[in-house]
């Protein structure tokens, strides 16, 4: 599949159906409360807790779902992806179990620990600038090369459809949610948890969050138009690409909306986690929490569940 090449919209049965593939393979993560929060937005908040998942992040739901979907002779070469961490993490990981070579395409100034992880889930990784053209060309490069094939981070159908078996989970966990609100930067966590979670609740709101220095995905939906050019400048390392056209698509028919956040909203929020619940999160994973915080009117008197996405974060360099 071409990067951009629109793909077919996963269904309910498609997600219900990732959710048994990749059993085996992922951990189903805890929902965790704190009293403090519930007080400052006075709401009941529930956090889905993905930084407990294997690799440290949901991505290995989505990575897991699309390369054993996929058959021997498609993986015979191997498989290539680009990714500022977990999403390379995920698939080097997917592709060990699977017995298979992985090459991950990631920018030099992705977080060491993120590059480490990479490697020593076995993947080749190899080193790009700092944008999503260049992060396009290397891997675009590697796939000619080699003969693998592209599990694109978030526009490909099985991808998307193993994210959004954290919907499915979340609203098992946690019956009659109002609102669901997570971080968007390629929009694959969004979109699948949107289809997973309207196919259950068709009333549920469902919010988007991103940094104000990388907010494709709030402009692509101001403007009804994909945005597809964006110098990101944020800590929040997991939300530096632009929607694809299936995630786009999907995220039009079913966002709420996306609120932004700015960089001292992000860190701001990251801390009040690490403080007040004793869980490390990294800076992705604080753009909805700052959201929520950010706007408690919005939130407020609901039951609201929040996906943590990851908790990969260079403790050596923590941005407070």
């Amino acid at each position: 599949m071409k990067i951009d090449e629109i793909a077919k919209i996963p269904t309910l049965e498609d997600i219900q159906t990732a959710a048994q593939r990749i059993d085996r393979y992922i951990h189903n993560t805890p929902v965790l409360t704190s009293q403090t929060f519930n007080n400052q937005v006075k709401s009941n908040i529930f956090l889905k807790c993905e930084n407990f998942q294997k690799v440290g992040a949901f991505k290995i739901r989505g990575a897991t779902n699309a390369i054993f979907s996929l058959s021997e002779d498609q993986l015979e070469r191997g498989v290539v992806t680009h990714s500022s961490g977990n999403h390379g993490a995920a698939v080097a990981m997917a592709a060990k179990h699977r017995g298979i070579k992985a090459y991950v395409v990631m920018p030099k100034n992705a977080p060491e620990v993120k590059i480490n992880a990479v490697r020593g889930y076995g993947a080749d990784v190899i080193l790009c600038e700092p944008t999503l053209a260049d992060r396009e060309r290397k891997t675009e490069t590697i796939r000619s090369k080699h003969g693998a094939y592209l599990i694109h981070p978030f526009n490909d159908p099985q991808v998307v459809a193993g994210q959004g078996t954290i919907g499915l989970e979340l609203i098992g966990q946690v019956p009659e949610l109002d609102i669901i609100i997570g971080p968007i930067g390629g929009g694959g966590l969004m979109s699948g948890i949107s289809i997973a979670s309207r196919a259950v609740n068709p009333i549920i709101q469902l919010y988007g969050a991103e940094p104000t220095g990388a907010d494709d995905a709030y402009r692509s939906l101001k403007a009804n138009e994909r945005v597809t050019h964006q110098i990101p400048d944020t800590v929040a390392d997991g939300l530096l690409t632009v929607l694809s056209p299936l995630t786009f698509s999907i995220l039009c028919e079913n966002l709420t909306e996306i609120i932004t956040v700015t960089e001292e909203e992000i860190i701001s929020a990251m801390r009040f986690i690490w403080e007040r619940m004793k869980i490390i999160i990294e800076p992705s994973s604080a753009v909805p929490v700052a959201a929520v915080l950010k706007h408690p009117r919005k939130f407020s008197h609901h039951r609201v569940g929040i996906v943590i996405t990851g908790g990969n974060v260079d403790i050596t360099k923590l941005p407070w």
